[in-house]
């Protein structure tokens, strides 16, 4: 099967929930409860981190990491009982929104029915049972080159969660994975489900390169969208980072994102998101600023793509919840809920994914972007920086226009506007 990404998927919204942190109970049942208030916010799909059992050989902190799974058909019983899912994948539905599961398909913990049952599928050193990179302890990988009765097995397993009605699946590390796997995957949960995501975990640059320097196989981006619809931005974040720590200009940041334009396939779709569970909560990378944090938030919403928050970040966590313990999300922070449900909601128009992107760079820490599609323009302008004074929009004509975020007026006279400490997107037609 041929791969045909619509990219009507870049105004899909996604929403990473961690059950055990999600609530102070940790259960489906609890999760269940907050279903109408992420939905409230605009919510397309809601992404669930692993849900199976956790293996208890080796494991990482208290209760262990969920990626570290012992059994892919079982659901982890402090969440609840299989039913519970089920009744979880009801609700979801019901909501008119869509559930995305992980699969952790490059390793399983060392204590996993896998590797109790078939122990020749997993990589080996020198006879024992290893990962290839070192510091995730708790973890072994399998080994694809084996048996291709490994495959059938996994396969299957997507199968069944496809039959309970998983709508898509966020594959962890994809890029260790090999790409005939991926696509004989691919096409058999399409064939039991056509509208299935696949999401790539695409890994940053230098880990790739570090993988491939071992003698390891790893996956380029431009290889993932033969198979993915939707890749993580990890081939930008590190500029990304590098801008909030003052180690590279804002331009170089944007730059890095218009060469996606040129790098990937054409009808290519990136995931933006500013954290996740891996790395830190974005309010305290900005100290909690919050003119900082209600533009980057709607940058994030605005850029080509679609969008993902980790659970807490639409009240400014600053605690990013450890994965190997108990740490429920902290829901008493700077609220952007508003902010969230006015953008999620402006970028669903087709502008924003036919319509040709680009930025206006300015002398100031400033993100002035625009799509242009036929007649229409769609501008925004994000004072990432916290800037004062005025910035340049030269494709905008003089005159008056409603800002969609908040309905105030923007004046735009020789081509020039006043900066707000609120981001800024209106529409003009030329």
């Amino acid at each position: 099967m041929s791969k045909q990404t619509d990219i009507a998927l870049r105004e899909l919204f996604i929403y990473q929930v961690y059950i055990r942190n999600h609530t102070e109970e940790g259960t489906f049942n609890a999760f269940c409860k907050d279903l109408d208030r992420i939905e409230s916010l605009g919510v397309d799909v809601v992404y669930l981190l692993p849900i199976h059992p956790i293996g208890k050989a080796q494991r990482k902190g208290s209760l262990g990491s969920p990626y570290s799974i012992q059994d892919y058909r079982k659901v982890n019983p402090e969440y609840g009982t299989l039913e519970d899912f089920k009744t979880l994948v009801d609700e979801i539905h019901q909501r008119g929104m869509k559930i995305m599961l992980d699969v952790v398909y490059n390793h399983t913990s060392y204590d996993s029915t896998l590797l109790k049952t078939y122990p020749d599928y997993f990589y080996q050193e020198d006879g024992e049972f290893k990962n290839r990179v070192g510091d995730w302890w708790d973890i072994t990988d399998l080994d694809y080159t084996k048996s291709h009765d490994l495959w059938d097995e996994l396969i299957d397993t997507l199968l069944y969660w496809s039959r309970l009605g998983v709508d898509g699946y966020r594959w962890d590390v994809a890029s260790l994975l090999p790409i005939e796997f991926l696509e004989e995957a691919h096409d058999k949960v399409l064939s039991v489900n056509p509208d299935t995501i696949f999401l790539s975990e695409s890994v940053h640059g230098e880990f790739l390169r570090h993988i491939r320097n071992r003698g390891f196989l790893g996956l380029s981006e431009s290889e993932i969208y033969q198979v993915f619809d939707i890749s993580y931005d990890y081939d930008t974040h590190p500029l990304f980072e590098g801008y909030l720590n003052g180690e590279n200009s804002l331009k170089s940041y944007l730059s890095s994102i218009l060469q996606q334009e040129y790098t990937y396939p054409q009808n290519y779709i990136k995931l933006r998101n500013l954290e996740n569970h891996d790395f830190g909560r974005f309010a305290k990378m900005v100290d909690s600023d919050p003119v900082k944090i209600d533009n980057w938030s709607a940058f994030v919403f605005f850029n080509k793509g679609c969008t993902m928050i980790y659970a807490g970040q639409e009240k400014s966590d600053t605690n990013l919840p450890s994965l190997f313990d108990k740490d429920p999300v902290n829901w008493n922070g700077y609220d952007i809920t508003p902010l969230i449900k006015k953008a999620s909601s402006v970028v669903k128009q087709d502008i924003f994914t036919k319509g040709v992107y680009d930025f206006e760079y300015q002398a100031k820490d400033v993100i002035v972007a625009t799509y242009q599609f036929h007649q229409r323009l769609m501008v925004g302008v994000f004072n990432v920086g916290n800037e004062t004074g005025t910035v340049t929009v030269s494709k905008v004509p003089d005159g008056e226009y409603q800002n969609l975020l908040d309905d105030t007026i923007i004046t735009v006279k020789d081509q020039i506007i006043e900066l707000s400490d609120k981001p800024l997107i209106f529409e003009v037609t030329l």
